[in-house]
């Protein structure tokens, strides 16, 4: 499924560099570096050596970002909607208060793993989004991510590159 995502995608980055259309597949939520690396090894013919290391820099580019925008984009959204002003009280005040205590001392660790876990729904994206949810400062959400990103790159990489693509390992991890 991933994979497919990443594939439609990769028509439009055909024409450019590879490293570069690797970087921007790797950018893309859902697919990110799980589809951006099998794309870059088998459509681009690039050495997983350096699909991996495009595909880690690209997944991590937006992140920064989403970070640092998720919080004045709630706040705006609250400040402007009533109805947007609850919902993210109610988001917040649950969140937190259900999972705070539990995982306080882990957050962070809790945060690579679950970002390295090659499956959809988890990634950096995803990851930056539990980061804001959970309240933990930009620094650390950041290195705890790019942990888990690499992770995930190593994950992704070894199925690439010693499991069959008609294996059930190739489809959960890479899809198709």
């Amino acid at each position: 499924m991933i994979q497919l995502y990443a594939l439609n995608w990769a028509g439009w980055f055909s024409h450019m560099n590879r490293y570069l259309a690797t970087m921007l597949l790797a950018m893309i939520p859902l697919a990110e570096l799980r589809g951006a690396i099998p794309i870059a090894s088998q459509a681009f013919h690039m050495p997983l050596w350096q699909a991996f290391i495009c595909a880690v820099i690209g997944n991590m580019i937006p992140i920064p970002f989403i970070l640092l925008l998720l919080g004045p984009a709630s706040e705006w959204l609250m400040k402007h909607s009533k109805v947007m002003e609850r919902f993210f009280n109610w988001l917040f005040a649950r969140t937190r208060r259900k999972l705070e205590k539990q995982y306080e001392l882990y957050a962070e660790i809790a945060l690579a793993v679950f970002v390295a876990i090659p499956l959809p729904l988890t990634g950096a994206w995803s990851g930056a989004v539990a980061a804001f949810l959970f309240d933990i400062p930009f620094k650390k959400a950041l290195f705890w991510i790019f942990v888990g990103v690499l992770g995930a790159a190593v994950a992704v990489t070894a199925v690439v590159a010693f499991v069959g693509q008609d294996s059930f390992i190739w489809k959960l991890f890479v899809g198709g």
